[in-house]
């Protein structure tokens, strides 16, 4: 029975011996006989994290066209924080400066251009005075409306004509002189302007994915009371690398506080008209602030510290999200980085007082993986808000200010190089 067993085991010790440890050894040659092993997708470890992470960014860089990689940007449909410029909350200028890398620089970047009468300049300063004075008494003294406007309508009863014809005179008047603006798409915004963003991560609390890491979304939904858009880029204020020694404003409470709300809102990135429109740039946007926002119902409210807030606010987000989606249409998002600047110009007004404000985008890696080694900041420059006028009484405007006309002049005759190459082709 024994010798049986040793019979029968003597191939095995054989078989044993055979392998050597020469022919067990690899080769430098050698090629992998099975896959790598790496963390499961479904798995709640950082590892299998970093790797949808990674799997998804890939399925970004491979899309084929602008349009699939946005596509694929705004699948996901996640609950997200809705950004919303226009408001009344405290101090909501340091909050849309953290969401957005956004440093706040007071006065304009803009260099002087020709003046009325200068070789190149706009015309006499007494026809564009004219044409916004015509403007003003259309409104507010020549058109006489049956009915008294709502106590909360004000701005859309008087103020938001007034601004329509306000733009589309001067437009209309400095186009002989600006040629990017006389080929301009200029109009009102029928559909908002959204922008879809990541900012940061936080430890979802309840849910079916409780105690997982989870990046902090953004959407913003603005809409401008007009806007112009040219076939060009304008010309960048300051280089892309810029150093700017101000700080960004560094919140360590969640957005809840300011207040802002999660919603199921759909992903949307949209500048205002469709990826294929060769008028895909922003020029200069015209916002008009509500009622809710009026100097005199916060200095009624006893919040005049907060009537500058309402103007900057509105900037920051208004101008990040226009910039941004530009960015997009171009084909760069958090993982492809800007390689040049976007300007946009932005003005704020309601009806009398009115702010200018200049932005130029250096980054769109706002991602909390993205922005650890980013030195750039997005910049927002601007000024406080002026009276257009005193006051309209007998059918005269008194107390015009030249000056503010003509900044404003300044805005509109802003136009892109000549020879600009652009690298991306939609």
């Amino acid at each position: 029975m024994a010798a049986f067993i040793q019979r029968k085991l003597l191939p095995c010790g054989r078989a044993l011996w055979l392998h050597t440890a020469a022919e067990v050894a690899p080769s430098e040659t050698s090629v992998a006989r099975y896959p790598p092993v790496v963390a499961s997708l479904t798995a709640k470890s950082k590892a299998a994290r970093q790797r949808r992470v990674d799997r998804w960014h890939q399925l970004v860089h491979n899309a084929t066209s602008v349009q699939v990689k946005l596509r694929v940007l705004t699948k996901l449909q996640r609950m997200k924080y809705v950004v919303y410029p226009q408001t009344f909350a405290l101090h909501a200028d340091r909050w849309y400066q953290s969401f957005t890398k956004t440093v706040y620089l007071s006065g304009l970047p803009l260099p002087r251009p020709p003046g009325p009468g200068e070789p190149g300049g706009p015309p006499d300063l007494a026809l564009l005075r004219s044409a916004v004075c015509d403007c003003l008494l259309q409104e507010h003294f020549y058109l006489k409306r049956k009915n008294r406007a709502p106590i909360l309508e004000q701005q859309e009863f008087l103020a938001s004509p007034f601004l329509h014809q306000l733009v589309t005179s001067l437009t209309g008047l400095l186009s002989p002189y600006n040629p990017s603006l006389a080929a301009a798409a200029l109009g009102e915004c029928p559909r908002p302007v959204h922008f879809y963003w990541w900012r940061g991560e936080e430890i979802i609390p309840k849910g079916h994915r409780r105690g997982r890491v989870d990046a902090l979304r953004y959407h913003v939904v603005d809409s401008p009371h007009n806007q112009i858009r040219i076939m060009k880029q304008l010309s960048e204020f300051v280089p892309l690398d810029y150093s700017v020694p101000i700080e960004i404003p560094v919140l360590n409470c969640k957005p809840d506080k300011l207040p802002l709300f999660k919603r199921q809102y759909e992903n949307n990135i949209f500048i205002g008209t469709k990826l294929a429109d060769p008028y895909c740039y922003g020029h200069t946007q015209f916002h008009l602030l509500p009622d809710k926002l009026k100097r005199e119902r916060l200095l009624k409210d006893n919040r005049a510290d907060q009537i500058e807030v309402g103007y900057r606010a509105n900037a920051i987000a208004s101008l990040f999200a226009w910039t941004g989606a530009q960015a997009m249409y171009q084909g760069f998002w958090s993982e492809a980085d800007v390689t040049r600047p976007f300007v946009s110009q932005g003005v704020v007004t309601d009806g009398k007082y009115f702010a200018f404000f200049c932005y130029q985008l250096n980054t769109l890696a706002l991602t909390a993986q993205a922005d650890q080694n980013n030195p750039r900041k997005n910049i927002c420059w601007g000024t406080e808000s002026k009276p257009l006028f005193e006051v309209i009484e007998d059918g005269e405007v008194k107390g015009f200010n030249d000056e503010l006309l003509l900044q404003l002049v300044q805005f509109l005759m802003n136009k892109p190089e000549e020879n600009r190459s652009e690298p991306f082709d939609n």
